[in-house]
């Protein structure tokens, strides 16, 4: 069955369109619905929240299993390779054999993984249990959304999308919020404690209230896509994730981009040929679902950069415990969620394209103040305000991206559409901590270079490492030790401003190839023509 195209003038909410086939899987009783929302945004944030969770653990996981840095980096990143390079494969899988047993499967295995790692006893069997998860949070995230998509009616869809989108985003501040009070009242090992009740819910829920909806395929599974995809998606999160670390020229970060490059083209030319491909490559002709993709990449590297450098500026120059950091990227979760599922109602009055060029330019300026405002004596009210411009933003533009997305493919290739949509998500946010993670290093590196040239040979090296290990080693400094405390503190805050410039420029491209590429937008609908009768967004397959 060949992928309809929706007209590549316009974008797939802006306008109905009748197809039957969606009457198939479409669930009319409320209560149920509710369930499965409920149960698709529980598995949700159990995997969402898992990305994020260990990056407050780092030190006690040190200090009890005797990891060193290099290990620590590849807990964190390892379970985010694996989940990016099996999502369109296993969201393809949920498509054919069904996507409840996926989904079911996906939840047991991440609940035993999650329960490996809370106990494990060494950093290797930590890393094996991570692997493990991310498997396990691939065959969790597509079906979250396809199930969704494909259950709700035209005139709730948009909303439940806005919801689940809304979750996706927040789900990470969340994770953190917990997991940094795990780290502060109890020990590292709680930090799997959130995931796995949340696995057990949705396990339970999911096998209450969600049909089993899969494709009909006259064709043999893509499977060579299948491995073609894996190797070039993991090859571009390894080389990302290794060459801030390493260097861009070493060997392992060259064999990622080896990997990436040849396994991106070799997959375009097998997918042009294969009679059902597991994307079809040519549906990036049609510019709302190109630019929605665009744009989820651009917003989620922002995001995810900007969790990695705002918890780092809460702990170590402002100094607060990991549970107060965590709770001052609330106001953002507390913007972003609101707005997520109230878009879709906006975008009908406005139509999508002014909807994401505005949203965009609020994220970028919210990235500008970020840039130009935040001081170590201005405190955390001084990053307050281009936080939550940030979230405003953010919120605005998550949902209509990811029904740019998800309308463009029918509904039973929901599992590969959500796999997309998640693929963007994950590779922009690696991308993003990888790039914007390199500039503040050297930022840091280059302003606090002075100081640390008058140091001892022993402690010059840790002091310019980064604002962590110096600020480890600055107590036994003695007298030196305020000089090189603030000196680190203010070097951080140079790379900072720095990163967010790189950051709001980012930005700023993303809403220039907006205006050059996204489709315009028809004349919006008036309420209850074309929508539902709470003014939803409708999609159109």
């Amino acid at each position: 069955m060949t992928p309809e195209h929706p007209p590549t003038d316009a974008y797939p909410g802006d306008h109905q369109l009748d197809d039957p086939a969606v009457e198939e899987f479409i669930v009319h009783d409320p209560r149920r619905l509710r369930l499965i929302l409920l149960a698709m945004i529980t598995s949700l944030v159990a995997v969402i929240a898992s990305m994020s969770g260990l990056n407050v653990a780092q030190q006690q996981l040190a200090a009890d299993l005797g990891a060193s840095q290099n290990m620590l980096l590849w807990v964190i990143n390892g379970y985010t390779m694996v989940l990016a390079s099996l999502l369109l494969p296993i969201g393809a899988i949920g498509d054919r054999w069904g996507r409840k047993p996926v989904l079911l499967t996906g939840l047991a295995t991440f609940a035993v993984a999650s329960v490996a790692a809370a106990t494990a006893g060494s950093a290797t069997v930590i890393l094996l249990a991570r692997l493990l998860a991310g498997a396990g949070a691939a065959m969790i995230m597509p079906v979250t959304l396809s199930v969704v998509t494909s259950s709700f009616p035209a005139d709730k869809r948009a909303n439940a999308i806005g919801i689940w989108a809304g979750f996706a985003g927040a789900g990470g501040i969340l994770g953190l919020f917990f997991s940094a009070a795990m780290v502060d009242w109890v020990t590292w090992r709680w930090v799997f404690a959130m995931p796995l009740v949340l696995c057990v819910v949705g396990f339970v829920l999911s096998l209450v209230a969600v049909g089993n909806s899969r494709e009909t395929q006259e064709h043999s599974f893509d499977v060579l896509g299948g491995v073609l995809s894996a190797i070039a998606i993991g090859g571009a999160v390894l080389a990302f994730h290794e060459g801030p670390e390493h260097g861009w020229a070493e060997p392992l970060t060259l064999a990622g981009a080896a990997a990436a490059v040849l396994g991106a083209v070799a997959f375009v030319l097998w997918e042009l040929r294969h009679p059902q491909p597991l994307l079809d490559v040519r549906l990036f002709r049609n510019r709302a679902l190109a630019s929605g993709s665009l744009n989820l990449l651009i917003v989620f590297a922002v995001m995810f950069a900007l969790f990695l450098v705002l918890v780092q500026f809460l702990q170590a120059v402002l100094g607060y415990s990991a549970l107060k950091a965590a709770a001052g990227l609330l106001p953002m979760a507390a913007l972003l969620m609101p707005l997520s599922s109230t878009a879709p109602r906006i975008a009908q009055r406005t139509g999508t394209r002014p909807l994401l060029l505005g949203g965009t330019t609020t994220v970028a300026a919210g990235l500008v103040w970020m840039a130009a405002v935040p001081t170590i004596e201005g405190g955390y009210l001084s990053v307050l305000p281009g936080l939550m411009i940030i979230g405003a933003g953010m919120g605005l533009v998550m949902t209509p991206s990811t029904v740019a997305i998800t309308e463009s493919l029918p509904v039973e290739k929901q599992g590969v559409a959500s796999a997309l949509n998640d693929t963007v998500r994950e590779v922009g946010g690696a991308i993003g901590v990888a790039l914007l993670g390199s500039v503040l290093s050297s930022g840091y590196g280059s302003s606090i270079a002075g100081v640390a040239a008058t140091l001892p040979d022993p402690v010059r090296q840790p002091v310019e490492d980064g604002i962590g290990t110096a600020l480890a080693v600055a107590p036994s400094l003695g007298d030196q030790a305020p000089t090189v405390v603030g000196a680190a503190r203010q070097a951080f805050v140079d790379g900072w401003h720095q990163t967010m410039w790189v950051a709001a420029a980012i930005a700023v491209g993303g809403v220039v190839l907006l205006l050059i590429t996204s489709p315009r937008s028809p004349k919006p609908v008036a309420a209850g023509a074309g929508a539902g009768a709470d003014g939803a967004l409708v999609g159109t397959r």
